[in-house]
């Protein structure tokens, strides 16, 4: 019995040393495989890394790209607008039979001999008006130290300033420079018809080719996405068009009322000065009439200083009516845009793009605010005191 049950005590311990020591290697063994796993980074995080990542370098390198190219896009972006101008008249000519290049090249045609004729003649007028007021500038001041003197008692070295006037007086060595600055500008002229030249020809190629385009992009989308452009593209048109037509119904009053006051002055040439206030007072809503009516001004001076005075009137008066009768009436009709919006559209767009950002803010905004306008479901109003628009009548 003894001898049977010594042998089993030194059998049992090492059996259960043994036991006990694969365990503490496996233990640490799976301790470290836990921290490992444990310092990276699940794998939806590290993607979301670099795809943030990814999406500033991009927009860093769009920014640049854009810095770079922003007097082509901006080009782009004026080509794009005339082409929305152009499309109702050449898809016109086109359903009388004429086909789409050569209605695009007759309409960009009269718009370009029309454009060229009518700064040649304000060019003209011009040139001929500053020549004259600073040839009559020594008699309008000896005239003005008379004045003053007998008025008010206030004498002026008239003859000093008569001689700044005559040859190789102060102004006459600036009206010299002035002439010699002239010679370097043909280098600027030449840019700046290049640049007239390249947006005509993407105009051209966006009328003529419009068809074409507009199925090139819907080919990459599906149809959903196709009934999205199409609709915005169309609702686009048909704004820029409504922008055109307001423009040209404010322009045609503006020309009309001031030739007919520009007329009773005495001013020369009043049919080209109102037509030229009529067309550049439109590109910038509310401002465009004084900044448009600074050329009726300086020719007024270089007729009689007095006839000044009353162009400024009437450009204020005439401004004044309409802001608060037509343009209202005519932008509600037309691009259906409250006022204030249209001046905060300019404003902004002549912050952003300069110019061209206050022709194309207009249009922009009117097709964006239809687009949306498309989507929004509106509900029967609350009645309220502050709803009320007869309130103080």
């Amino acid at each position: 019995m003894a001898s049977n049950e010594a042998p089993s005590a030194p059998d049992s311990k090492p059996n259960s040393s043994s036991d006990l020591e694969p365990e503490e290697p496996q233990q640490s063994t799976a301790s470290q495989m836990w921290d490992h796993n444990d310092l990276r980074l699940p794998q939806l995080i590290r993607r979301a890394i670099f795809t943030w990542w990814g999406v500033l370098v991009g927009l860093w390198v769009s920014l640049l790209v854009v810095q770079r190219l922003r007097t082509l896009l901006l080009e782009l972006l004026l080509a794009l607008f005339i082409s929305f101008a152009l499309e109702p008249l050449v898809e016109r000519m086109e359903h009388r039979g004429i086909r789409r290049g050569l209605a695009t090249g007759l309409s960009l045609f009269v718009l370009v001999l029309g454009t060229i004729g009518f700064l040649g003649v304000i060019g003209s007028l011009v040139a001929t008006q500053l020549t004259d007021l600073v040839d009559d500038l020594p008699g309008y001041v000896t005239s003005g130290e008379a004045w003053l003197e007998g008025r008010f008692g206030i004498t002026l070295a008239a003859e000093e300033l008569v001689s700044q006037f005559q040859d190789g007086g102060t102004a006459s060595r600036l009206a010299k420079n002035v002439a010699d600055q002239l010679l370097s500008t043909g280098t600027t002229a030449a840019g700046v018809l290049f640049k007239a030249l390249t947006m005509l020809l993407f105009v051209f190629y966006l009328t003529a080719d419009g068809p074409r385009l507009r199925r090139t992009i819907c080919s990459v989308l599906p149809p959903a996405r196709q009934h999205e452009v199409l609709r915005i593209w169309e609702l686009a048109i048909f704004k820029t068009g409504a922008y055109i037509s307001s423009r040209f119904i404010l322009g045609t009053a503006s020309a009309v009322i001031h030739w007919i006051a520009f007329s009773i002055l005495g001013l020369p040439s009043p049919v080209a000065l109102a037509l030229w206030v009529g067309l550049v007072s439109q590109f910038i809503p509310t401002l465009g009439t004084y900044l448009a009516g600074i050329l009726p001004v300086l020719v007024a001076l270089g007729v009689q200083p007095s006839k000044a005075i009353w162009v400024l009137a009437v450009i204020v008066v005439y401004q004044q009516i309409e802001n608060y009768l037509l343009q209202p009436r005519v932008t509600a009709q037309t691009l259906e845009m409250h006022p204030a919006v249209s001046i905060a559209a300019v404003l902004a767009g002549t912050s952003l793009l300069g110019p061209t950002g206050a022709l194309l803010a207009l249009p922009f905004v009117a097709t964006t605010q239809g687009f949306i306008g498309a989507y929004i479901h509106r509900h029967d109003v609350v009645e309220s005191k502050l709803l009320r628009e007869d309130l103080g009548q």
